[in-house]
């Protein structure tokens, strides 16, 4: 059987997690992903330097909470490296609240700033803006697994994403390893997730 994520035992590893994009994945697959489980293998599996969850998140002027909180303070005390930015507020067209925001300059400057310390970074994203700084951390002799999906309607996955990664991980099959069934989430109110506009989709799930 293939080793998790490609991993190696003897490969400084990290964890780059674009929250938004991986929820609105693994949505569409109809799972949900279990963080614990996850960072459980990648450090069993390999030497594992650090787990970054990157996430844009707005907290709610009027009602001074977002429903992001308890996942990114679940995810802050249980061993992963949070990187958030606040969502900026703005008034749709149709004259609702929503809010916008992007952690991708962030992703890209971490990676960067650590890619000298790595052997392998495992970004799950498949935003084709990110294929730039795959490249450039590849220059540093930096392996580079993707996680994504083409089995989602759309492909989540972009093309040049799996051109430039050294290897390419279909989110769908690791369903069975990672993922736990979404019949049992905790759903945020319906007008919560309408008024979150976060570039890859809002994102919200149980950590229970």
């Amino acid at each position: 059987m293939a080793a998790f994520l490609n991993l190696k035992s003897d490969e400084k590893t990290a964890l780059f997690i674009d929250g938004a994009n991986l929820y609105k994945t693994a949505r569409s697959l109809d799972f949900d992903i279990d963080y614990k489980r996850l960072l459980t293998l990648a450090t069993e599996e390999s030497r594992l330097v650090r787990a970054f969850y990157f996430t844009p998140m707005q907290e709610d002027r009027d009602q001074d909470y977002s429903p992001l909180r308890p996942l990114v303070d679940w995810l802050d005390y249980n061993g992963y490296t949070m990187i958030t930015k606040i969502a900026h507020e703005y008034t749709d067209a149709q004259g609702k609240k929503r809010f916008r925001g992007s952690t991708d300059i962030e992703l890209a400057v971490e990676m960067m700033a650590l890619a000298d310390r790595l052997d392998h970074v495992i970004l799950f994203s498949g935003n084709g803006d990110f294929r730039r700084v795959i490249e450039a951390v590849q220059r540093r002799a930096v392996r580079v697994t993707v996680i994504s999906s083409i089995k989602t309607n759309p492909p989540m996955a972009a093309d040049e994403m799996r051109r430039q990664a050294d290897n390419f991980i279909d989110l769908a099959d690791l369903g069975n390893t990672i993922g736990r069934s979404s019949g049992g989430m905790r759903k945020a109110r319906h007008e919560d997730i309408d008024n979150y506009d976060y570039d890859d989709e809002y994102e919200y799930v149980d950590i229970d």
